[in-house]
């Protein structure tokens, strides 16, 4: 497979992982499926690590990676393959910017695990007391689940939190991965040209 058709394959991968991430993040602001005050939302949610991170900065090294097999290999300096070349290794430059940006939700994502949902340790019958808190310290309702019944209201905020945080870690490592796959398939592409061979046989059938 041509370097040019490798990177539109990922960039086919990456469409729908960003599309992914964020519905999470959106879903996110609604804890248990609930619609509650902003000041009750965790704080992680609104740095927008699915939203910006893996979702926008990756939107961009997508639409360029699926380009790449449709260059036109426009030429330069006398060498027609010139053009494919450059854009093979332009597209190096977005996989940087989609794998920081991958890694930026990774990071929040490690953050809002470890650190767990905010929630209230009231019964939804008290209407004395509405504080939310965060329950939790340094992980610990990651090993211990009977933690989890702390959180009174929303209801499932514990298991909503860590589904869809863990949803956009493990996608921002995939993310991750395929951008620097990009990166060696740019390098290659920019060396050893786009498909070898492939110009040679245009023109000898011209």
């Amino acid at each position: 497979m041509c370097s040019g058709g490798f990177a539109k394959c990922l960039g086919i991968s990456l469409m729908p992982l960003a599309i992914v991430c964020v519905l999470c993040n959106i879903l996110l602001f609604f804890p248990g499926g609930k619609v509650v005050d902003k000041g009750n939302i965790t704080d992680e949610v609104w740095y927008f690590g699915g939203i910006l991170g893996s979702g926008v900065l990756m939107i961009f090294p997508a639409l360029v990676f699926l380009g790449l097999k449709n260059n036109d290999c426009c030429g330069c300096c006398g060498n027609e393959s010139c053009g494919r070349r450059f854009a093979m290794l332009s597209s190096i430059l977005f996989a940087a910017v989609g794998a920081l940006g991958a890694g930026y939700s990774v990071v929040v994502s490690c953050v809002a695990i470890n650190k767990g949902p905010r929630c209230s340790l009231v019964d939804p019958t008290d209407v004395n007391q509405t504080e939310w808190i965060y329950p939790f310290d340094n992980g610990d309702y990651l090993r211990n689940h009977t933690l989890w019944s702390e959180c009174k209201q929303p209801t499932n905020a514990v298991s909503w939190h860590l589904g869809l945080f863990c949803v956009l870690l493990v996608v921002g490592l995939i993310q991750i991965a395929l951008c620097a796959v990009q990166v060696i398939n740019g390098l290659l592409g920019a060396l050893c040209g786009d498909c070898c061979g492939c110009c040679g046989g245009s023109d000898g059938a011209v």
